[in-house]
């Protein structure tokens, strides 16, 4: 059975340079709040997750297969399963992404 938890309760995870994130994980999605430090760049990849990507402050340059946004706060981008995206904090954000099916790889 799981139980509420404050977002100060979830350990701080760095995964790349300057993204810095603390993940939900439910058996089917994980839910992502990321800090990001302005000029970390997040290298174009690709994943079988879809992705919602909220920005809830700050701005983020996204790379979406090939098209540039420039994404603000409260802007939301959808990024569909397997679409190479990547981009660069242009200030410090904070960002929730929501992820399905959850990703595995950061339950660590």
């Amino acid at each position: 059975m799981n139980k509420p938890a404050s977002l100060d309760e979830i350990p701080v995870k760095n995964t790349i340079a300057g993204h810095y994130g603390r993940f939900v994980h439910g058996s089917k999605s994980t839910l992502a709040f990321w800090e990001i430090t302005a000029g970390s760049d997040s290298p174009i990849h690709q994943h079988p997750h879809e992705q919602i990507m909220y920005v809830a402050e700050g701005s983020f340059e996204m790379n979406l297969d090939g098209r540039k946004y420039l994404l603000k706060q409260y802007d939301t981008l959808v990024i569909p399963p397997n679409t190479p995206h990547g981009g660069r904090a242009l200030a410090d954000c904070k960002i929730i992404d929501s992820f399905s099916p959850a990703r595995e790889d950061y339950r660590f």
